[in-house]
């Protein structure tokens, strides 16, 4: 891995060159203003922690990476706006490969076991960057907290027994008993 001092300008960079990395493990830890400025981007109210153990195996120029994320978050409730607190502990899976190696276009059955192929260019890649690519994944935008049957009454929102098809339904069976 080469230092914080010469890494591109992504919040959690952390550069590998598969030609020195040799295979092993890593433990990656975000800072308090890496993680300050990834809740920034993802929306968060804060991030408390975010670290990665994983381990990296050399295939040629390709790298498999797999291990576990781990994380704590605070977000915002999407209908009250109350925080949440949010943990993950989550498996992660991905294959690192030289500009060009991928085919998009190429049709190709995948299994569970099979992981995403991410490109780079030139001799490193950023695996702060898919540790941070993941987390995201993890953010549900649409998450709700305690309050949120509460909030919505109180503005009058309808739920979805309310408004969903078979609101209509049960409408027009009672239309039918009248």
């Amino acid at each position: 891995m080469t230092d914080k001092a010469s890494l591109p300008n992504n919040e959690f960079s952390r550069m590998v060159e598969p030609a020195r990395m040799g295979d092993g493990t890593r433990h990656l830890v975000a800072d308090e203003s890496e993680r300050a400025t990834l809740a920034r981007r993802f929306a968060l109210v804060s991030i408390e922690r975010l670290e990665a153990d994983v381990t990296l195996q050399a295939e040629g120029e390709a790298v498999t990476v797999s291990g576990t994320l781990h994380a704590a978050y605070i977000q915002s409730c999407a209908v009250s706006g109350d925080d949440l607190s949010v943990t993950v502990e989550e498996p992660v899976m991905f294959r690192f490969v030289p500009m060009g190696t991928y085919r998009p276009d190429e049709e190709v059955e995948l299994s569970e076991d099979d992981c995403d192929e991410i490109e780079y260019e030139g001799g490193a890649f950023d695996l702060g960057e898919a540790i941070s690519q993941s987390l995201a994944l993890t953010i549900d935008p649409y998450a709700t907290g305690p309050n949120a049957e509460q909030t919505r009454k109180e503005a009058g929102l309808l739920n979805e027994e309310q408004t969903g098809p078979f609101a209509a339904l049960a409408a027009l069976k009672t239309d039918k008993k009248e």
